[in-house]
């Protein structure tokens, strides 16, 4: 995969590319990057695949600096980058966690944009934020304030939590927390989390089972972050089949990235 990076309307948006065929674009969520989907993209056949970076995110962290970098707002990036380079004829769309909202609010709002539809453990209608990021949020003068070194290990606490491939456990925050310590730690997370507001999907709740789009839905049964009752729904609503990973919990991408791989080629 080749970084790659773009200004549109005044920002830089990075992504990260490999591959050609049809296109297909990845979202990811809190707390992670685009490499999120190092493990998918090399399963997909055939496809050229963007996994693009959620402004506020990632490398992107300063980008998100007095801006709104809201679960809304992101599909509105979204929308705004795809069109940018060149994929006004729309493209398989890939969601994981907040990436899975964003994902839906693109499709209601922008369906021309989406051709196909794959969420795995993603947020939708009132599933989120969950507890432990409320939390984070109520203390947030404190939390920001918390060295690197501390903060790191509350990172690390709630990606193992999400995880249940241990390696790859280790792996993940090998990944995706130098982005923070590079960014200012506690205080860049901080802001992400400020940013989230359950309206954002439950605005397009209604409008789900209307959506005129092939989907997949890909569901860790184990996940404590995003029960997989919600991912019931969304199959149901999405008239869409889920594949049920006994014992797989929020990170699936990571953990079973084969699972994922095999949806979207489905759809391709």
């Amino acid at each position: 995969m080749e970084s790659r990076n773009v200004e549109v309307n005044g920002i830089r948006m990075r992504w990260e590319e490999g591959g050609e065929g049809p296109p297909v674009v990845f979202v990811h969520g809190i707390p992670t990057s685009p490499r999120l989907w190092r493990h998918v993209v090399p399963r997909v056949r055939g496809a050229r695949s963007m996994a693009w970076e959620m402004v506020g995110y990632g490398a992107s962290i300063d980008e998100g600096r007095e801006r709104d970098i809201s679960v809304a707002k992101q599909a509105e990036y979204l929308a705004a980058w795809m069109r940018a380079v060149g994929l006004d004829e729309g493209a398989v769309v890939v969601g994981h966690d907040l990436g899975g909202g964003v994902a839906q609010i693109l499709a209601v709002r922008q369906p021309e944009l989406v051709r196909g539809l794959v969420l795995a453990n993603a947020i939708c209608y009132d599933s989120w934020p969950i507890p432990s990021v409320k939390a984070m949020r109520a203390m947030g003068p404190v939390v920001e304030r918390l060295p690197d070194g501390v903060f790191r290990l509350i990172y690390a606490n709630f990606l193992q939590q999400g995880h249940d491939d241990r390696e790859r456990a280790r792996e993940s925050i090998g990944e995706h927390w130098p982005f923070y310590e590079g960014a200012g730690g506690a205080a860049a997370m901080i802001r992400q989390v400020r940013s989230l507001d359950v309206r954002d999907t439950l605005a397009v709740a209604d409008r789900l089972p209307r959506l005129d789009v092939p989907a997949r839905i890909v569901w860790g049964a184990a996940d404590a972050f995003q029960k997989i009752g919600y991912g019931y729904r969304l199959a149901y609503e999405l008239e869409a089949p889920l594949d049920r990973i006994e014992g797989g919990k929020h990170f699936v991408p990571e953990d079973h990235p084969e699972r994922v791989a095999a949806a979207v080629n489905e759809l391709l």
